[in-house]
């Protein structure tokens, strides 16, 4: 089988990392590994919801948002952060559809969508469950 420099690079350190005979097949057992991963469905999905929590003013606002729909000048007041920076985070949670708004005459006011909710809670206990009944068949 032909591979390019890195992966041959890569299969040259596994076969010294690794007790094993054939650091080719052991390579491509690796990438199938990685390949059958992605199959899963929820794991894209977890992966696109968890980027919103990547920033400390996304999980606030969620935060706030799930207590009570404010609007933006609240959250402003709150975080105490501009209203393009809080925008800023509102879109990409909004393009996730953890949260919605709507206009109140001149405000925009943003609410959590409880149904999205539901679902990043499910994905990830899936991805939790998964995981442990990977590591220890044994336990349920």
């Amino acid at each position: 089988m032909q591979y390019n420099q890195k992966e041959g690079e890569l299969i040259k350190t596994l076969a010294k990392c690794e007790d094993i005979e054939d650091a080719g097949e052991y390579y491509f057992n690796l990438v199938k590994y990685r390949k059958d991963m992605l199959k899963e469905s929820y794991i894209t999905d977890l992966s696109k919801l968890l980027e919103a929590f990547s920033h400390i003013d996304r999980i606030i606002i969620l935060r706030i948002l799930m207590e009570k729909d404010r609007c933006v000048c609240e959250l402003e007041a709150i975080l105490g952060k501009s209203q393009s920076n809080i925008s800023y985070h509102l879109k990409i949670l909004e393009k996730l559809d953890l949260i919605k708004g709507w206009k109140k005459g001149k405000f925009t006011h943003y609410s959590a969508v409880q149904k999205s909710l539901e679902y990043l809670r499910q994905l990830f206990n899936t991805w939790i469950d998964d995981e442990i009944m990977k590591s220890n068949p044994n336990l349920f």
